[in-house]
C-alpha cells in the first residue's frame, strides 16, 4: 500500500471516530464487553434488583405495628440486599472506569498515535513529488519540514487529507439538508 493512501486511510479512520463521537463507540464496545465478560455479575445486580423490589412490596404491605417480627426480618433482608446490590454496582463501575481508560488509549493509538508514528518514520520521505515550479516558492512549504525540496512531506499530507474530508463532510451534510428540505410536504405540514 502506498503511503499517500496509507496516510490518508488514518487520518479518514481518525475522522470516522471524530464523526460517530468516542463516547457513542465506547458505550457499545462496553455493552459488548460486559455481555461476554461480565454477564453473571450483570446477571446477579438485576436478580438482585428484582428481589430487592419485590421484598420492598412486601415491606411496604407489612404494617410495623400489627406485624413488627415480619417487618422486622423483611427490613434487615432490603438493607441487605441494597448493601450487595451496592457492593455489585461499585464492581460494574470500577470495570467500566478501566474499560474507558484502555479503550480511550486504544482508540488513540489506532488514530492520533498512528499518524505521529508514520509522520515521524517516514519524515524525511517524499509522499509524491509536485510538478517542477507547479507552485512556485510555495511549493517549499509542502516539504516542511525533513522532506526533500520539491515534494509532499507527510505532515503536509496529514493536513490536506483532513481538509479534503472535513470539507467532504461539510458537502455531504449540506446535501443531506438539502434533500430534507426539498422533501415533499407531508398532509399535516399542508393543513396547517
Amino acid at each position: 500500500m502506498s503511503l499517500a493512501l496509507t496516510i490518508f486511510l488514518l487520518v479518514f479512520v481518525g475522522q470516522l471516530i471524530s464523526w460517530i463521537g468516542q463516547t457513542v463507540l465506547q458505550n457499545i464496545a462496553y455493552s459488548m464487553y460486559q455481555s461476554i465478560f461480565n454477564a453473571s455479575t450483570v446477571k446477579r445486580q438485576k436478580a438482585l434488583q428484582n428481589e430487592i423490589l419485590t421484598t420492598k412490596k412486601e415491606l411496604l404491605q407489612t404494617s410495623a405495628q400489627d406485624e413488627f417480627a415480619k417487618w422486622a426480618k423483611l427490613r434487615r433482608k432490603v438493607d441487605k440486599g441494597l448493601a450487595d446490590l451496592e457492593k455489585l454496582n461499585s464492581e460494574l463501575s470500577s470495570a467500566q472506569t478501566s474499560f474507558s481508560l484502555t479503550f480511550k488509549s486504544v482508540i488513540w493509538i489506532l488514530t492520533s498515535g498512528a499518524q505521529l508514528a508514520v509522520g515521524w518514520w517516514y519524515r524525511s520521505q517524499a509522499v509524491f513529488y509536485l510538478p517542477p515550479g507547479w507552485l512556485g516558492p510555495a511549493t517549499r512549504l509542502f516539504s516542511l519540514p525533513f522532506a526533500p525540496a520539491g515534494s509532499v512531506s507527510c505532515w503536509a499530507w496529514q493536513m490536506a487529507c483532513k481538509r479534503v474530508i472535513n470539507i467532504g463532510e461539510r458537502i455531504a451534510k449540506d446535501f443531506v439538508v438539502q434533500v430534507q428540505g426539498s422533501a415533499p410536504v407531508s398532509a399535516e405540514k399542508a393543513g396547517s
